[in-house]
């Protein structure tokens, strides 16, 4: 009976060490820099370029018509003397409601600027969120921090740091390899 404690206990012993180990190596605090994969992520910039070509129209547009109201009211301002009261008054009426317009047309392509900003950076967070997790679950993490640079994090060992292993498989990803 001696014979078969000894192999079982030390069988036993080497177990336990291991899965100490193991558990311990799967338990290990890690983090990703947010903001880093957000810049290194290459879906960000393209997402990014196409929202600030987007913009550079609307906002081009709104400069084409600024334009045109300003050569209305230099026009108004030379033509003015040869004009009735009744003339000057509906110039003024007209003008001053096409600066209204532009100016209600510059806030809406603003705000509409401001809104589809947000929904594309969402969408690249959620593209991002996504792949930590899977990324996570494929590797054993129990936990993955995302430091953002505003105090969430304020200190992390580089060896916890998966930040750039996690940028270099999304970006795989996206381009499909």
């Amino acid at each position: 009976m001696n014979k078969i404690a000894l192999p079982i206990a030390i069988i036993a012993l080497v177990a336990s060490v291991a899965s100490f180990f193991y558990l311990q190596s799967s338990s290990d605090l890690v983090y990703v820099d947010v903001n880093k994969l957000l810049d290194g992520y290459k879906r960000t910039k393209i997402v990014k370029a196409e929202f600030d070509e987007k913009a550079k129209t609307m906002k081009s547009n709104v400069d084409s018509l600024l334009a045109d109201w300003q050569k209305e009211l230099k026009t108004y301002e030379k033509e003015r003397s040869g004009l009735s009261e009744k003339e000057l008054e509906l110039k003024q009426q007209l003008l001053g409601n096409k600066q209204q317009q532009i100016n209600n047309y510059q806030q809406a392509v603003q705000k509409q600027l401001q809104e589809e900003d947000k929904k594309v950076t969402q969408t690249v967070i959620n593209d991002i969120n996504d792949f930590v997790k899977e990324y996570g679950k494929k590797n054993g993490y129990k936990v993955i921090f995302g430091a953002t640079g505003s105090g969430t994090i304020m200190y992390g060992e580089e060896s916890s740091d998966l930040t750039d292993k996690v940028l270099e498989e999304l970006n795989a990803e996206f381009e499909g390899k």
